[in-house]
This record gives C-alpha cells, structure tokens and sequence, in this order.
C-alpha cells in the first residue's frame, strides 16, 4: 500500500509538472512567430492641389439638397498633370472622388529646358488662356488655376495671359487645353535651306 501511495503521490507530481509547463511552452510558441514588418509610411506619388470648393444645391421635393463639389489638380511636377471635379456629401469625399478622376484624365506634357515648347492657346467657356514659354530665372508668371496646373506639371519658367472669365473651373481646363496642343521639340519641322544653283560654265 506504501508503495502505491508513493507511486500516487510520484504521478501526482510529474502531472502538476506538466500543467504549470503549459504556460510557458506556449509562451516559447508564441515567441516563435514571426512579427509582422512596421509600415514605413508612403511618399506621394503625386502632387495633388485642391483649386476650389464650393456648395451646390439640388431642388427635390422635400426642399434642396445641399452638395459640395470640388476642383483638383494633380501633377508628378515632371511632366504629367490632370484635372478633375466631383461633387460628394461632404468636403473630403468631394475631394477624394474628384483626385481619382484627375489621376484617370492625367496627359504628358513635352518640356524644353524647363519651360514650354512653344506658345499655345485654348478657349474653354468664357475661359481664353494664353500660355507662353520663357528663359531660364523668369519664373511662372501667371495666377490662379493656371499657375497651380504648370506647377504641378513642372514648368520653371513661363507666361501666362488670362482673357475673359475668371471661372476657376473654365479657367483650368483652358490651361489643360492649351498644354495639350504642345508639340515636342523633336517634331518640329524645321524649314530646308534652298540647294545653291550651280553656276553655267
């Protein structure tokens, strides 16, 4: 009988043994696992400027229905640039729509020297724009949408004259008009000097 009780007692000990090992077996198991990497946080691809904001209303049955709608630009400062606008239920979503159509409607601009091929002018609405190229350390002289939209698109050093309406919206499309009209350098047609006549002996 003594010695069951010691074998009793010797099974008793082993198994609280292994109860209070559970814990730190898990524990070794636990530390086992891989942790995950910390999110470095992401650079803007892009930069994206807000032209204008503003409320619009819907007349409904009920009364008007209140909305924002917002102008965006959004550029590389390189060579790409678009436009968009969206209307949303509040400010941020107004933006935020209007950003992911800019991003769908961006077009390459050709660059020369850090300034524009060669003169160009567009008409959008009341909007005329005209844009011209400059040397370099003239700097952007224009104002508004169109300064915002070749910034945005990398332009150093250029010209600007806006005639007729000063709607942000017209205005910047106009520019974006004006910029798709830019032929690159490369595709210029140079005019060939005439051949020398031979002269008659």
């Amino acid at each position: 009988m003594a010695d069951q009780a010691e074998q009793l007692k010797a099974a008793a000990a082993e198994a609280g043994a292994q109860n209070a090992a559970t814990p730190q077996h898990r524990r070794q198991q636990t530390d086992r696992r891989p942790r995950r990497p910390e999110m470095a946080p992401e650079e803007k691809q892009f930069d994206e400027r807000t032209l204008h904001i503003d409320r619009v209303a819907r007349v409904v049955k009920g009364g008007r229905r209140f909305r924002f709608r917002a102008l965006v630009v959004v550029g590389d400062r390189k060579n790409k640039v678009g436009i968009g606008s969206a209307k949303g239920a509040d400010v941020t979503a107004a933006v935020t729509k209007a950003t992911e159509v800019a991003k769908k409607n961006m077009i390459a601009v050709p660059l020369y020297k850090g300034t524009l091929p060669h003169e160009a002018q567009a008409k959008v609405g009341g909007a005329n724009i005209l844009i011209m190229p400059a040397s370099a350390g003239t700097g952007l002289i224009a104002g508004g949408a169109v300064r915002t939209v070749l910034e945005v698109a990398g332009v150093s050093n250029a010209m600007s004259k806006s005639i007729g309406s000063t709607n942000k919206t017209n205005t910047a499309y106009a520019t974006i008009a004006a910029l798709q009209q830019m032929v690159p350098a490369k595709n210029w047609v140079t005019a060939k000097k005439p051949a020398a006549k031979k002269e008659a002996k």
